[in-house]
This record gives C-alpha cells, structure tokens and sequence, in this order.
C-alpha cells in the first residue's frame, strides 16, 4: 500500500488478523479466510470455531460470495492507494473428479504418472481440496498402488504415493484404515525403506507414527516384525531430518510398552543410536527429553540395560543430563539410573558410577529443585547402594550431608 487506510473490520480474517482474499462461513455462521480456518480444523486438527468456541459439528465450508464481491469492489475503489484487486478464488476440487483421476490412472502407466502428478498439484493448493481427495478414496487408491508397486519392484512410483499420502494429512479414519489393512501396508512400507530413497524411509517413519497414534487395536502393535525396528531405528541413526527423527522417537514412545517391542528396539540397536544422539551437542530440548523417555522405556528389560551399561559413554551422558535438559529431562534421566541400581546393579558398575561421579550428581539433585519425583528417584537409588557409596572418597565433601541416612 502507498499510504495507510481504514480497512472494514469484516474483511479481517479473526485468525490470522489481515485481509481475507477468499471468505467462508462455517455452521457457526462465522466468516473466515478459507487458508486460515482450514490449516485451523483440517491441520491443526481443532473441532471449534475459534471465535464462539463451539464444537463444529459438519466440517463444510461455505463459500461467501456476498462478502468476496464486496472485498473486491472496496479493493478496486482503492486501487489508488496500492491495493490490489484480490481474484476470484478456484473452486475445491470435487469428488467427481478425483474419481474420475483413479479410473483414468488404471489405463495404463502413463495415466497412472499423470494422475500422481495432478493429485499432488490438486492437494497443494488447499486443506478443501486434500479433503476431497481423501473423500473420493485416495488413501485405500495409493496406499493399494504402493503395495502393487513395491512386490513388483517399482520403487519410483511407489515413493511418488508414499509422499502425496503423507502430506494429504490423513484423518483419523482414513489413518485407521490404513492400520487394518491385513498388514500388507505395513509389509510394504517396511520394504520400501529398506531399499528406498532418504526421502521415501522419513515419509514412511511419519506416516508410521500418524497411523500408530491412532491404532486401537494392541495386537497391531504387539505383532510388529522386528524388521520395521531395524529400518525405524537407522532412520534415527542417519539423522535424516529433525522432523523425521522427532517422528521416530514418538513412534517407539507408542510402540516400545507392548509386547516384546522393548528387546526388539534393543536388537535392532537403538540403544547406542540414543546414546549418541544424547551426546549430540545440537540436540534441542523435545529431542532429548524423548530421547531419555524411549531410553526409559528400553531400559525396562535386561537386554536394554546391558546395552546401556556396554556403552562407553552409556552411564556418563545419562548422569549430565540431569538437571541439564528439563525437569521432564532429568526425571527420565534419574529412573534409567534407577533401573540400573535395582537391577543391573554389579560391583562394578556401582564403582563406575562413583568414578563417573553419578552419585555426586544424585547428591546433588537432593539439594535443588528438581522435581520432588527426581529427588525421591534420586533418594531411593542412594539408599539402595549406602553401604557401597556412603564414605567413599569420590562424592565431595560439601554434597556428603546430603547422602540420606
């Protein structure tokens, strides 16, 4: 704009407070730009209207021509103040024609790649239009060709549906869906990372921890091949990306307290890959925190606390990070420790813990605000191991009152 003007309250988007360039109403009688309220219901997933507060019943979204036609009169009257004319939005694509789409793909491979190449197009433009593919079966349509595709060795192919899946944002049901496909998805996924691109194995990690999230039923994660944690587990392990690493370890978070799912991750070497992304400098706050949550869980069984204790570094890192990344941090960080000290408690590793100075920083947590779980964590592991640690030369002077009788 050359020079500020008054602009009418009601061609403001209560979201995100500028101009609308393409107003809806939803059921609430609320209007919006469409950008703003479908990132808000479809991919934020939020089920109210964010000014009444009420509870969305019906997800349509109406368009508001009155209101466009009037937005785009004021902006003609003032194009001489810089403003320009905001076009006629396109229409969400329909049903009909995503349909159409599939049929047309099943002609013959090039149809198929033109039809891959259109639905990506389709679902960038818009929240409306990425529902419209979900609703004319895009998922039960892509997630079939990825089957198809990887027992016949198309990987090209199968990645290029692997990638418009993911980002369509799956709904609830449609990620369920997936879930109790007699698990040949699962299969194939599983297969495609072991042989796809970077790329293909982060979509297929986050499209994992989607359906996951979602499973209600226990036998889908307590029948797990150990196979998917080898490829979940060197996705962590290549660093691929922070979101797909994130994704990962929010994944074996839902996954590691059902069945054998613990000593799976411990064979397919996910202690040592945690281990290493602890002593990862770069590591933000969220990335440690589910780091010593998954090592947490892990070090539950025998086979993960052996892993633990093996490690060079193992004892070390998990010591400095109490009170060094968060509450939640060194909470997690204090019952792994605690897990050790009950179980895998050998003279040897309790003298290690002292030369590492682990029991002084456990002294320590009793004399700051730590979190009155830590500290009780911290209080029962020194208790258990008094007669070892108690008078020993390697807790310093100033922490030794605070060693609990």
């Amino acid at each position: 704009m050359d020079q500020e003007i008054d602009v009418p309250s009601f061609f403001i988007c209560p979201i995100s407070l500028e101009i609308m360039k393409d107003p809806v109403t939803i059921t609430t009688g609320i209007t919006y730009d469409r950008e703003s309220i479908e990132k808000w219901l479809f991919l934020s997933k939020n089920n109210t209207c964010p000014v009444t507060k009420q509870v969305v019943s019906d997800s349509d979204i109406t368009p508001n021509h009155t209101l466009r036609r009037l937005l785009q009169a004021w902006c003609t009257m003032n194009a001489s103040h810089g403003i320009e004319r905001i076009p006629t939005p396109k229409p969400p694509v329909s049903k009909t024609q995503i349909a159409k789409l599939f049929r047309e793909a099943k002609k013959s491979p090039q149809c198929l790649s033109n039809c891959l190449r259109e639905i990506r197009s389709m679902a960038s433009h818009s929240e409306a239009n990425k529902r419209s593919i979900e609703a004319a079966g895009a998922s039960e349509f892509l997630s079939s060709m990825i089957i198809n595709n990887v027992k016949n060795n198309n990987n090209v192919e199968s990645e290029e549906a692997l990638s418009i899946l993911y980002n369509l944002n799956l709904s609830e049901d449609a990620l369920k869906t997936l879930v109790g496909k007699e698990g040949e998805f699962i299969e194939a996924l599983i297969k495609l990372m072991q042989r796809g691109s970077y790329e293909s194995r982060a979509y297929a990690v986050m499209l994992f921890r989607s359906m996951f999230e979602v499973a209600d039923d226990p036998m889908k994660m307590i029948n797990i091949r150990p196979e998917f944690f080898i490829e979940v587990v060197q996705v962590l392990n290549n660093q691929i990306s922070q979101q797909a690493s994130k994704a990962t370890l929010q994944l074996l978070i839902k996954l590691c307290p059902w069945g054998r799912n613990r000593i799976k991750a411990v064979e397919a070497g996910a202690v040592n890959v945690l281990i290493e992304l602890l002593l990862d400098t770069s590591a933000d706050r969220r990335t440690l925190e589910m780091t010593l949550m998954v090592l947490d869980m892990i070090c539950a069984c025998a086979e993960g606390r052996a892993d633990l204790l093996n490690h060079g570094a193992g004892l070390a890192v998990i010591s400095k990070k109490i009170m060094r990344v968060s509450k939640v941090g060194s909470e997690r960080a204090v019952r792994i420790l605690f897990s050790i000290c009950k179980f895998s408690a050998t003279p040897s590793v309790l003298l290690e813990m002292m030369q590492l100075g682990v029991v002084a920083k456990l002294c320590l947590v009793l004399q700051v605000d730590s979190g009155s779980k830590t500290k009780e964590k911290a209080r029962e592991i020194l208790k258990l191991h008094a007669r070892t640690w108690k008078n020993s030369t390697c807790i310093p002077s100033s922490l030794v009152s605070s060693y609990p009788s």
